[in-house]
């Protein structure tokens, strides 16, 4: 198997031969669940909490082996377009853990990173031998149509970054590292499931740089919105949806990893980057900063606008 970045899901593709920044535009949509899968789960004719109890099986897989934090990323990419294509698993409730199980081990040898999944599954109560996974990764991969280098948020990163024109490397790893971060936390927001890859990274560098830069911020703003791939309308959504997710109860991947071992819910389990000591410690000491600003006026802050007030009427192309 050839060997796969997330962060550049095109290299190496027999699928796409280019790795171009159009080429991952326009294969992204290849890698999202249908819209048929989101609006089932606003109506209710798909059980969300489903979807909910197999990514906690896959995040709590994630804290007890001590793997990257991408390969449950990619693991939950691989569920959602898997039920979005076969529909809520039914029958005996092992059914989902075999599943959830399946795309984990899926994304682990897409990374190329071995971890001891029966003494995990031991852990948890319910062993799948390795006949049972294969089988099923078998059925996940014909469901996929073998599309399995997906295009996730952090295959945007790099490039909208490119267009700060940040000159500091300290303080672009910083931004990079914070946006990385509420790139893992958004994944548990069904409302975000709407939103294209490409959105959701230009939506967490947007939030990370209003924290970060408030006063570098409007020109973040209009680097990101004015690019020619950028949907507007859907980019002004998606950041009211993210600025929910990194202001209500929001903790900093930092906090979590020295005020305790365990993770209360698994859910909330973030996981930090590998980037240099020196930028954690920007990270760190100026979003806790932020947040501690954000607390004290809780009662007068006002949402940042993408779009300086004004909800576009029209959609950029």
């Amino acid at each position: 198997m050839e060997d796969f970045d997330l962060e550049n899901p095109l290299k190496n593709s027999q699928e796409h031969q280019s790795d171009t920044i159009p080429a991952l535009f326009a294969a992204e949509s290849d890698h999202m669940p249908c819209d048929y899968y989101f609006q089932s789960i606003k109506t209710k004719e798909l059980d969300v909490s489903v979807r909910q109890e197999a990514v906690s099986l896959i995040l709590q897989a994630q804290f007890s082996c001590c793997f990257d934090p991408l390969i449950p990323y990619l693991a939950v990419n691989y569920l959602d377009r898997f039920i979005a294509a076969q529909g809520n698993p039914q029958g005996e409730p092992w059914i989902l853990k075999l599943i959830a199980m399946s795309c984990l081990s899926l994304a682990a040898k897409m990374m190329k990173t071995d971890f001891n999944l029966i003494d995990f599954q031991r852990g948890e109560g319910f062993i799948f031998d390795t006949d049972t996974i294969q089988r099923m990764e078998l059925l996940i991969l014909g469901a996929l149509n073998w599309r399995m280098r997906s295009i996730t948020p952090f295959s945007f990163v790099h490039f909208f970054l490119s267009l700060f024109m940040m000159k500091d490397p300290p303080l672009r790893d910083a931004l990079k590292t914070r946006a990385k971060e509420i790139i893992f936390k958004a994944q548990n927001e069904i409302k975000l499931l709407e939103f294209k890859p490409s959105i959701i990274a230009a939506s967490a560098l947007l939030s990370a740089s209003h924290e970060l830069f408030p006063i570098q911020f409007p020109s973040f703003r209009k680097a990101i919105s004015c690019c020619v791939f950028v949907n507007k309308e859907s980019l002004f959504d998606c950041c009211n949806v993210m600025q929910g997710i990194v202001i209500d109860g929001y903790e900093s991947v930092f906090d979590v990893v020295s005020s305790s071992d365990t993770p209360a819910n698994v859910l909330d389990l973030h996981c930090s980057s590998s980037d240099s000591d020196k930028t954690l410690s920007i990270a760190t000491t100026t979003v806790r900063a932020e947040r501690d600003l954000r607390r004290r006026k809780r009662t007068t802050t006002t949402s940042y606008d993408i779009s300086n007030n004004t909800k576009p009427k029209g959609r950029v192309e």
